[in-house]
């Protein structure tokens, strides 16, 4: 049976000499693999820079309940994204933000509320024309809330560490390495209350951004299931500085 449905991109595979899997996030039936036949010829309806990390689609689709793959009758890109795939920060940006949305979104159910979050913070990110350096930080942070491990800030202001095994914010230094220190806490607490839309008000030097960046792949590692390492994470270091 056909349907519409909006999409995100997440991961492309090879299939065959010129067909691709390309698993990616929809609006209406959560995470699921497609199969795209032709991606690779000349003359392909569907071009491979339209399936890059993080790209958004417009699709119509062949959907049964219980099969582990489906294909697609028409793919377009919904909005063309004008900047990310140019700008090397928001190339960067991307795909890191790409691989933690992988790893962390594994569930096969619909989530409009999630897939709005995500698909309006990527054309935010694309939209932007001035500096995108915190951008990654404020929305893993929002990100936390959709999966179900949002900081509580009932004890924010009278807190000297956030112990990121319990998600809390305690009085004493935890009995673990797995804690924000009480010189980058601040800091820690204004990404929670930033809104995505308002991330260029906060501002890092280098060092506290690696702190925190270091902090919340931690705070995932310890409330995502199998989240492992991420791999772009040096890359993304790398270009921000």
């Amino acid at each position: 049976m056909l349907h519409k449905t909006r999409g995100i991109v997440l991961k492309v595979t090879d299939y065959s000499e010129s067909s691709v899997v390309v698993k990616i996030f929809t609006e209406k039936f959560g995470v699921q693999s497609y199969l795209i036949n032709g991606v690779k010829k000349p003359k392909a309806k569907v071009k491979m820079n339209m399936l890059q990390a993080l790209h958004l689609l417009d699709m119509v689709v062949y959907h049964k309940p219980m099969a582990t793959m489906h294909k697609v009758s028409d793919v377009r890109s919904s909005p063309i994204l004008s900047s990310i795939p140019y700008d090397i920060s928001k190339s960067a940006i991307a795909m890191f933000l790409n691989e933690v949305i992988y790893k962390s979104i594994k569930e096969q159910v619909d989530d409009a509320l999630l897939f709005e979050f995500i698909s309006t913070s990527i054309e935010l990110l694309d939209q932007e024309d001035g500096s995108v350096a915190n951008f990654h930080l404020v929305f893993l942070m929002k990100l936390t809330r959709f999966l179900g491990f949002h900081p509580d800030l009932s004890f924010a202001d009278t807190s000297s560490y956030f112990d990121l095994k319990e998600g809390a914010f305690v009085s004493s230094e935890p009995p673990h390495a797995f804690f924000i220190k009480e010189f980058f806490l601040e800091k820690f607490i204004e990404i929670i209350r930033t809104p995505i839309q308002d991330y260029k008000n906060v501002k890092l030097d280098n060092l506290t951004r690696k702190y925190l960046l270091d902090s919340l792949i931690d705070y995932f590692s310890l409330h995502v299931d199998n989240f492992g390492v991420i791999k772009s994470q040096d890359v993304l270091e790398d270009v921000l500085g």
